[in-house]
């Protein structure tokens, strides 16, 4: 009977009614248990939020090293396995010394002499030579970075290359080092020891600590011939600067002349002008100066009045260095000036000295400047100099030559000349003379090697004839004899020549090249005139000087000068100096001219020209044909490197790494003054914050190269290095998975890529055949690899049926090979197992293994091919045109953009494949890529080349055993462009490019493929993408690429070109909700920007640069881009809601 609606419940038993109470009292304690529990989580996740956890310490990744022993000079192990990661500290051991050794520097090398003049030519450049006394700098890092490029380059180019090393002996610099180190830990002066022993000093240091510089270079990887490394006081450099000496002497070239020069009077010697800081000063400023324990005042300039003769008229004067005033021999006034016309011809009286001051007329007075009236002090000032000779004026010395006030200057006699600076101050305020102070921007003299300030003073000196060799260097650059790089330069060129001054070549000093000069005076008699000889021996001299003064040579005193020349004068004979002139020697015969001087454009004064005026004048023709000058090195920010300002980078730091604490620690080994060190640590805290990363050589190198844009300083940041040194670990890698392609017994076969360029077809015909190998090579790794490559395209090792040659293996094997890491071999095996023994007797007699037959090149591989092509010809013209930027350009973007990201993921199915024609071509065209890829790069960056070509394979036995002397790749051998592949391959980058921004819209992972749908509007596009839709899918992450007119709803949907939209699948790949939310979230961020961004471009403020205006409608115009992406994604999106 079926229950009614209102059906009344049973009634419960007692015993019912207790069990649920139980039940509903268990279930209510469970759930008081869950409750505590979940708030118990709840105050855990709120106290974890509020304290923050310690995150742990990443880590350190120690970079591999090197540990075979290997010796000094032997080749380095490269059959141990290569580390996971590029480690500078593992590349850069052992191929120095190796290459070194084996004489691969060595114009020499592979010819029996170096009369033995190669079709190509020679090249010949000589270093410019590093102070004895130097550290390596970031100067000489660029020099030798871009000077080792172009020597290699040409070496790898098949010329007879000489870059011949020297070292110059730095004259002042070494002087100075070896002084103090002496009174450092001696107390002793050079005047206790003399001249002999001091000098004798410097050669023990010399050969002490003077090799540091070379081994800094060797550290960089110059390419140097070792063996004819020359420092400047070697004794052929010293016949040759004794013959250059004599030689202009006798011309009349040098001759000896009493005149105003820099004097530093803490070296007590003249000083060139490169050696001459010029320190601008705003205005009053304190300066420390040697031998004063308190600063100096400089920046200001002092009036003080002149009583004139006989009345009680006065002229005021006004003098920065008022102490001169002692040797004033005149007061000069413009000759128009209606002022002081009844003046002149009348006198002045000096307030300390018995001396009458002439008031002359002179026109360079400048009337409106000041009170138009100048003090004159003939023998300290170059100006001064110019005015007392034209008027015939006292020339009076007032210093010594240690600074101090001469005799004759009354109570300030014996005073160090800035202490009689004030004395005299105070004695004219005494008098009633003194006028006024006022600051004076100004420009102050200071020595380089002393930090002293500069003194003129009037010195008898030896000088060079400047004017005709000056005139000539001009018309040799006019006539483009002589090549100046960049053209910029040229007219700095012509600013020097113009004009130029005549030249000090004397020293006050002891080390260096002894002045080979004799003062001649005859015994018994009184000279009458001052008379000097010169000559290549004393004997020369003593002969020169007897028929001079027609007298016996025995009745001739001879006093040697005791001066030495000025440093410059041996550096600008070291082009021809370091071949044996003025020897004839074959290495002068071939080298001479040289090819190219590479150096930085601040001295193309000093050195340049000086070497152009000894070539042509003592040998009649120019030292090289070419100069290339490079910019300056400046920091990050583009401020000049200064020590003081804590931004010097030493190359060793960038090469090794260092932290910030060792930063510091440098600044106190340096010569810096104590109270700027605090100042330099804060730019070093600035700039360095993490210390700089351990790049590498090789990285270093390629940024100097990469950074030398002719005309341009050069702003290093030091993370751009570390950028170049990561981009060394991507060529690694690169390499690495490369060789793991090739495998261990990929022997490449020369002409076959270039065969198959000039081919359509696959090759046809009955195939080729190797002999079976060995038992010991068949069950070895290497041979089970061979195999296994060979069954990959084929079910047999002769084709298609079994042989006897199929038998003879498998017997050999005896076991099945590792189906996991040998899959077709293992399948084989197994094939070969399940025949019969009778099967296995009537099989036919076999040829060997069949070798498989390559497959047609692929568009890719043509591409690939092409574009290796076109960087090997961009090398080529970069380097022909001294344009490193563009030769490091186009090996970068070969490296990265097209052979990692392109080319090797387009490998990794046909690698993964079966077919064996494809994959044998494939390997022949990795290769090519490999070998002239690095024999390219292998100029900038030789560790890193010479590392990875050892490990490849060689075409044959007979290449050549290093990188170094391996030709640099030639477009006769890699005529490889096409340009309408290139074309294509671009067209299909953008496609994917595309596909892959869009998937990156949507946040999709990798491993999430999609369906491509593409409508395409015109049938050459059409075809493009059928040919190249392989490369699509893969490229762009895509399980399939289909040209057709109707895609499937539900595709995201953006335009590639106005020929192309591409449509892509996402149905059932996200969740629209919470990828819309994602998006939503992004918008509105974006929109915020959008805002700000707006509101600045609004603002139309002079004080905003130019570039942060520029850049933030860059950034404007992005976040817009994006925003409209972002409504068509959403768009997309809701539609697959529906």
């Amino acid at each position: 009977m079926a229950e009614g609606a209102d059906a009344v419940p049973p009634v419960k038993s007692a015993k019912q009614l207790e069990k649920e109470a139980k039940k509903a009292a268990e279930k209510a304690a469970k759930l008081e248990k869950f409750k505590a529990k979940a708030e118990q989580k709840t105050k855990e996740a709120k106290v974890e939020k509020t304290e923050k956890k310690e995150k742990p310490k990443k880590e350190e990744k120690v970079s591999a090293e090197y540990t075979s022993k290997t010796k000094p000079g032997e080749k380095k192990d490269t059959k141990c396995p290569l580390p996971d990661a590029y480690s500078p500290k593992y590349v850069e051991t052992a191929w120095y010394s190796w290459w070194e050794k084996s004489g691969f520097f060595k114009p020499e090398y592979g010819r029996k002499s170096i009369k033995d003049v190669p079709k190509e030519g020679t090249f010949m450049m000589v270093i410019p030579p590093p102070n004895v006394t130097g550290k390596l700098h970031l100067g000489h890092a660029l020099t030798n970075s871009v000077e080792d490029a172009i020597t290699r380059y040409n070496r790898q180019c098949g010329k007879m290359s000489l870059w011949n090393p020297g070292c110059d002996h730095a004259g002042i610099a070494t002087q100075v080092v070896v002084e103090k180190k002496i009174a450092r830990e001696e107390g002793l002066s050079r005047h206790d020891l003399g001249r002999e022993k001091f000098v004798s000093r410097v050669w023990e240091w010399k050969e002490e600590y003077g090799g540091a510089i070379y081994n800094q270079l060797r550290s960089l990887g110059s390419s140097v011939d070792w063996d004819r490394a020359c420092f400047t006081m070697d004794p052929k450099m010293c016949k040759a600067v004794t013959e250059a000496f004599v030689r202009l002497h006798e011309d009349g070239t040098i001759y000896r002349s009493n005149r105003l020069v820099n004097w530093s009077c803490s070296l007590r010697s003249a000083i060139s002008d490169i050696e001459v800081d010029k320190v601008e000063l705003p205005g009053r400023t304190s300066l420390s100066v040697p031998g004063y324990s308190e600063k100096i005042e400089f920046g200001v300039i002092v009036s003080f009045a002149y009583k004139v003769e006989g009345s009680d008229e006065e002229i005021v004067v006004a003098t920065t260095r008022l102490e001169t005033m002692l040797g004033d021999t005149a007061v000069a006034v413009h000759p128009e000036d209606p002022r002081y016309k009844h003046l002149h011809g009348k006198f002045v009286t000096h307030p300390f000295v018995d001396r009458k001051l002439p008031i002359i007329a002179d026109t360079f007075v400048e009337r409106d400047f000041g009170t138009g009236a100048v003090k004159i002090t003939p023998a300290h000032d170059p100006n001064d100099y110019e005015c007392g000779k034209r008027n015939d004026l006292k020339f009076i010395t007032i210093f010594t030559d240690e600074g101090e006030v001469s005799p004759g200057c009354g109570r300030f006699s014996g005073m160090k000349r800035f202490d009689a600076r004030k004395a005299v101050q105070e004695d004219l305020s005494k008098l009633g003379l003194y006028r006024e102070t006022k600051d004076n921007p100004m420009v102050v003299p200071v020595c380089s090697r002393s930090k002293d300030i500069v003194e003129p003073i009037i010195k008898p000196q030896w000088y060079v004839k400047c004017d005709d060799m000056a005139k000539k260097a001009m018309e040799a650059v006019e006539s483009g004899e002589l090549k100046i790089i960049p053209d910029a330069h040229k007219k700095t060129w012509n600013y020097w020549m113009e004009g130029m001054r005549d030249w000090c070549i004397s020293r006050q000093l002891w080390w260096g090249h002894r002045v080979p000069a004799y003062q001649v005076s005859v015994k018994g008699r009184a000279p009458e005139e001052e008379l000097w000889v010169s000559g290549r021996t004393e004997t020369e001299a003593r002969s020169k000087a007897a028929k001079l003064l027609k007298v016996a040579e025995t009745e001739i005193v001879l006093n040697q000068d005791p001066d030495v020349l000025d440093t410059w004068f041996s550096s600008g004979l070291f082009p021809f100096s370091v071949l044996g002139w003025p020897d004839k020697t074959d290495e002068l015969d071939v080298f001479y001219p040289g090819t190219l001087l590479e150096t930085g454009h601040d001295i193309i004064f000093f050195w340049v020209a000086r070497m152009v005026f000894f070539g042509q004048k003592l040998l009649g023709k120019l030292p090289f044909k070419t100069v290339f000058l490079h910019a300056m090195v400046r920091d990050a920010h583009g401020r000049k490197m200064s020590k003081s300002l804590g931004n010097t980078i030493d190359p060793m730091d960038v090469i090794r790494g260092i932290d910030l604490e060792e930063l510091h620690k440098s600044l106190y080994n340096s010569n810096l003054d104590p109270r700027e060190i605090e100042k330099a640590k804060a730019g070093q805290r600035q700039d360095y914050p993490n210390g700089i990363p351990e790049c590498g050589t090789d990285a270093l190198r390629f940024a100097l190269c990469a950074y030398t844009a002719q005309g341009r300083d050069i702003n290093l940041d030091v993370l751009r290095v570390q950028g170049y040194r990561f981009f060394c670990n991507k060529l690694w890698n690169a390499t690495k998975f490369a060789l793991m392609y090739l495998g261990p017994n990929f022997q490449p076969k020369k002409g076959l890529v270039q065969s198959l360029i000039s081919s359509e077809a696959a090759k046809s015909g009955s195939g080729t055949f190797q002999p079976i190998p060995d038992k010991s090579d068949i069950v070895s790794g290497s041979g089970k690899q061979m195999l296994n490559s060979v069954l990959q395209g084929t079910l047999f090792l002769g084709g298609s049926t079994p042989t006897q040659s199929d038998l003879e293996v498998f017997k050999a094997l005896g076991e099945s090979p590792s189906y996991w890491q040998f899959q077709a071999l293992s399948r084989w095996y197994h094939r070969m197992n399940s025949l019969s023994a009778a099967e296995q007797k009537s099989l036919p007699d076999g040829k060997g293994v069949a070798l498989p037959e390559p497959s047609q090149l692929a568009h890719k591989d043509r591409w690939i091919l092409s574009r290796l092509a076109f960087a090997i010809e961009t090398c080529h013209a970069a380097f022909q045109a001294y344009n490193f930027p563009e030769g490091t350009s186009a090996i970068y973007n070969f490296w990265l953009y097209e052979l990692c990201d392109v080319y090797l993921e387009y490998l990794k199915p046909i690698f993964q494949g079966s077919d064996s024609g494809a994959i044998l071509t494939a390997r022949h065209v990795l290769y090519t890529c490999l070998d002239g890829g690095l024999r390219m790069i292998s100029p900038f960056m030789p560790f890193i080349s010479e590392e990875m070509f050892q490990r490849l394979p060689r075409w044959s036995s007979n290449e050549p055993p290093s990188i170094t002397v391996t030709p640099f790749p030639q477009m006769t051998n890699f005529n490889f462009r096409n340009l309408v592949i290139e074309e294509e391959v671009r067209f299909v980058q953008k496609v994917a490019a595309v596909v892959r921004s869009t998937r990156a819209d949507y946040n999709l992972p990798n491993k999430v493929k999609t369906e491509l749908y593409l409508r395409v509007f015109c049938e050459t596009s059409a075809d493009i993408i059928r040919r190249y839709s392989g490369a699509i899918e893969t490229l762009s992450t895509c399980s399939r690429v289909v040209v057709t007119d109707s895609p499937p709803v539900g595709c995201a949907i953006v335009t590639v070109s106005d020929k192309v939209s591409a449509h892509l699948n996402l149905k059932g790949l996200i969740d629209p909700l919470k990828e819309i939310e994602k998006l939503e979230k992004k918008r509105t961020m974006l929109n915020i920007q959008i805002e700000k961004l707006t509101k600045l471009s609004a603002v139309k403020d002079s004080k905003i640069p130019e570039e942060v205006r520029k850049s933030n409608e860059e950034k404007l115009a992005q976040s817009e881009t994006e925003v409209q992406r972002l409504a068509d994604a959403l768009t997309v999106l809701a539609s697959l809601q529906s």
